[in-house]
């Protein structure tokens, strides 16, 4: 067969008959689709994490709002504030890659990663500031208190850790997609890797949403 130089789609085969090229490595539906059930996987694992906390703060509701109140809200408000700002940037990177604006997108892509590094710093220092008060899994002082305390910070650190790890995560495959940019792997016409990476970050934000309110503000509307 013989490739047509003016449209790489079309081989012509010995008779002329011109047949269109498949190129299966290409398949942006079937990389969306996947990626879309990877998402989906991802939401049952933390919504169940959601429907354990539930559980356990019907039970110990007091517990569990007395607990709450020693975490440092303003932190947590800043980092939440954070995390929706790097979802706009790294939405908007995905938007000038499709408008050709390549190095704009790339530029984005880094300050959605400096927002996800300060986001980690100020979570970093959050959780010294418990542990400094010997506040961590099985230590002697958690033990001391009460069941539901024990599990609220249990729950805590689990699934603050958790997505601590996701955005890790986002991190790493930020970078990587810089790295597919610099060598036009990713361009204008082939852009799906980087909406996925967008939509994984929108996953990361969604959850840090309902994380937030259920950890801090609690103790708002708790028992007086």
């Amino acid at each position: 067969m013989n490739h047509d130089n003016n449209n790489p789609e079309l081989v012509y085969d010995k008779e002329g008959n011109a047949h269109e090229v498949v190129d299966f490595n290409n398949d942006d539906i079937g990389s969306k689709l996947g990626f879309w059930l990877f998402l989906f996987t991802e939401l049952m694992l933390f919504g169940s994490m959601f429907l354990v906390f539930s559980f356990f703060f019907y039970r110990f509701s007091h517990d569990f709002v007395i607990a709450s109140s020693n975490l440092d809200l303003t932190l947590g408000s800043i980092n939440t504030v954070i995390l929706l700002v790097s979802t706009y940037f790294m939405g908007i990177a995905s938007l000038n890659m499709k408008l050709n604006n390549i190095e704009k997108s790339k530029k984005m892509i880094y300050i959605t990663i400096i927002l996800s590094l300060i986001f980690l710093t100020i979570k970093y220092f959050e959780w010294m500031a418990e542990i400094h008060h010997g506040i961590y899994p099985d230590s002697e002082a958690l033990n001391k208190l009460a069941n539901g305390e024990i599990l609220f910070f249990g729950l805590y650190f689990t699934m603050t850790g958790f997505h601590g790890l996701h955005i890790i995560v986002g991190i790493g495959v930020m970078l990587w997609a810089i790295k597919l940019i610099n060598n036009k792997k990713i361009n204008p016409n082939k852009s799906v890797v980087l909406e996925n990476i967008a939509l994984y970050w929108d996953l990361v934000h969604l959850v840090w949403v309902f994380l937030f309110p259920l950890f801090y503000m609690i103790s708002f509307g708790g028992e007086s």
